[in-house]
């Protein structure tokens, strides 16, 4: 046997050593689901000084596994010089309640502080802020550990432009004249193949599972992952909207709401409830009532 023959065949035996591990895990994962760990929940709000219309409330709930909370939520205004920004995150950890912590401290701070450009040209500086972020992050993994988080941003600037960034499944909708509206991009396996593949990774459904890279991660951009990194993207996804007088609300959630509920749902289940905390609450609430088992973190802007 060949040199490269042996090195083929060791990899073979690693892809079969990291399935069967996946494998183990997804069965203790399914466990703990039928125990039925008791939620926790964190919650608050806050208001706009530019204009008393516009409130944010959020609300998280611990799934039913047994790991520690893996879902940060960023939600406040904030004035720098003469702007005032609402500043509103969600940052679901997988493997790791660390990186998604570190996101929620250090990435709003590299898109306003490190990017001078955010201001002319924040579509490109929301870009460039996340690849310095990652970046960081894998220097960081001896202290960060292994795993990895999505990430969804939003900054609303002097409460009329909505600047939208993504990696992963976390969403962001826009509600208009009572119609959701997604800006962000679900970043799945199923949809990302090629570009998976061309990095030299592949896409594998376990039964009853969804797609996932290499058999292990549910979405094909995150930041982290320093295992999988060869053939994951941390490039977002950006988008951006104007609020006008037909803008409702915003919300924010992680994949434990959008699993069980659509965007449109979401909207309607929110749309007599004034109270931006109340209806973050409330959508947290009814996901766990359609037997969502994940982290469940949500973020809603009201105006």
């Amino acid at each position: 046997m060949t040199g490269r023959e042996i090195l083929h065949k060791m990899k073979q035996n690693d892809i079969v050593l990291e399935m069967i591990a996946y494998a183990v895990f997804l069965e203790q994962s399914l466990r703990d689901e039928k125990v039925g760990v008791s939620s926790s929940a964190d919650s608050g709000k806050g208001k706009s000084k530019m204009s008393k219309n516009i409130t944010h409330g959020f609300h998280l709930v611990k799934g039913k596994s047994h790991h520690d909370m893996e879902d940060y939520v960023v939600a406040e205004f904030k004035q720098i010089d003469d702007n005032e920004l609402g500043l509103f995150a969600i940052f679901d950890g997988h493997l790791s309640h660390i990186i998604p912590d570190y996101l929620r401290s250090h990435l709003f701070d590299t898109i306003l502080m490190k990017e001078p450009n955010f201001w002319t040209e924040p579509e490109n500086a929301m870009r460039r802020a996340y690849r310095i972020t990652d970046t960081k992050i894998l220097e960081k993994g001896g202290d960060l550990g292994k795993g990895g988080s999505t990430a969804v941003t939003a900054i609303l600037i002097n409460c009329q432009k909505l600047v939208v960034a993504n990696v992963g499944d976390s969403r962001v909708v826009i509600c208009k004249n009572g119609v959701a509206i997604q800006l962000s991009v679900d970043h799945e396996p199923s949809t990302e193949r090629k570009d998976i593949e061309n990095r030299g990774g592949f896409v594998l459904t376990f039964p009853g599972d969804v797609p996932r890279v290499d058999g292990q991660l549910a979405v094909a951009r995150a930041f982290g992952d320093k295992n999988l990194k060869e053939h994951l993207s941390s490039e977002p996804d950006v988008a951006m909207e104007m609020i006008d007088d037909e803008t409702d609300c915003i919300i924010l959630a992680s994949d434990g709401l959008w699993k069980v509920m659509s965007n449109q749902e979401a909207v309607d289940t929110i749309k007599n409830i004034k109270d931006a905390r109340s209806a973050a609450k409330r959508l947290t609430e009814e996901a766990l009532n359609r037997n969502s088992s994940d982290d469940i973190s949500c973020v809603v802007v009201k105006f």
